[in-house]
């Protein structure tokens, strides 16, 4: 190849860098335009319902009366219960998998069908769970029922979070922990994990994003579209100060809300809809916030 095709030859790939680049940030102007299209329609009708008593009210049959207190403390607990049986149990799979399981056929089965089940609709999780819990261990349609159904469809995005975070630590890292005669577990406890905190922050707030809007599954479990009533709280004053009998109790979140109330005719219960939208796209972002802070906390734990 000569001077002049050698030219040519950059110049082409320079001009296909080109036509990428722009491609990809057309694409991203685009959903970019389309969020912000949709978070502004949002806001326009919903703002003006964001009252102190929207947040304390139960849900009526007059719209200018109905809120959502049953619906935002029911996706609190259920989000709850789907963290504490989710995170600790996808971030010790992800740790076996990667650091400890013997890479044979077995393993490989393993490994594919959680990469398969990410994928899976989340109807199917909510009738797998109608025959399991609701049905098979009696839980029925509880809080309970609802947040093991939520954490099994968020545990494969842990796992495969967890596993890809484990993963992009260098090698030499295990090498030299081992080097200094670190056992196994002091390996991947102290010089593993710390580094590979932020990447499994991230899936964990994917997955928990991914379930705090789901519908389909709760409804197949018999989640209640009208509910009047709080279950109780998990904290009380007098000893043991733990209570576990709200796990028990019937449910709503807001995603359910929003699809009764969009659902009715009335243009008033548009605009419930509408809020309960906004402050479901608010506590969305206040787990990335959160996210982001414990990832910045470790990082800088880290440096230092």
């Amino acid at each position: 190849m000569d001077a002049v095709q050698l030219r040519e030859a950059i110049k082409s790939r320079k001009r296909a860098d080109l036509i990428f680049a722009a491609a990809g940030f057309l694409a991203l102007l685009v959903g970019l335009v389309t969020l912000l299209a949709l978070l502004v329609d949002l806001a326009v009708d919903g703002t003006a319902r964001l009252r102190p008593e929207f947040f304390t009210s139960f849900p009526s049959r007059f719209a200018e009366q109905a809120g959502i207190l049953s619906a935002w403390v029911g996706s609190c607990l259920v989000m709850l219960v789907t963290a504490t049986a989710a995170v600790p149990l996808g971030v010790s799979a992800g740790i076996y998998l990667e650091e400890y399981a013997p890479k044979n056929w077995f393993t490989e089965i393993i490994e594919v069908n959680i990469t398969n089940l990410a994928g899976v609709p989340s109807i199917i999780f909510g009738l797998m769970a109608l025959g399991l819990f609701v049905y098979g261990l009696g839980l029925g349609e509880s809080i309970l029922t609802a947040g093991l159904t939520l954490a099994l469809l968020i545990l494969p995005i842990v796992i495969v979070a967890t596993r890809e975070s484990l993963r992009a630590v260098p090698d030499s890292i295990r090498e030299a922990a081992y080097a200094l005669g670190a056992t196994r577990w002091q390996m991947v406890s102290d010089h593993i994990l710390p580094y590979s905190t932020g990447g499994i922050l991230t899936g964990i707030i994917i997955g928990l994003s991914r379930a705090i809007g789901e519908t389909a599954p709760l409804i197949t479990i018999g989640a209640l579209t009208f509910i009047a009533f709080l279950p109780d709280l998990p904290l009380r004053a007098e000893f043991p100060f733990f209570s576990f009998q709200w796990l028990s109790s019937g449910f709503t979140v807001l995603p359910i809300q929003m699809f009764n109330w969009v659902s009715r005719p009335q243009a008033a219960f548009q605009l419930n809809a509408a809020a309960a939208g906004l402050v479901l796209i608010a506590m969305t972002l206040g787990m990335n916030a959160l996210a982001i802070y414990l990832r910045y906390s470790f990082r800088k734990r880290i440096k230092w």
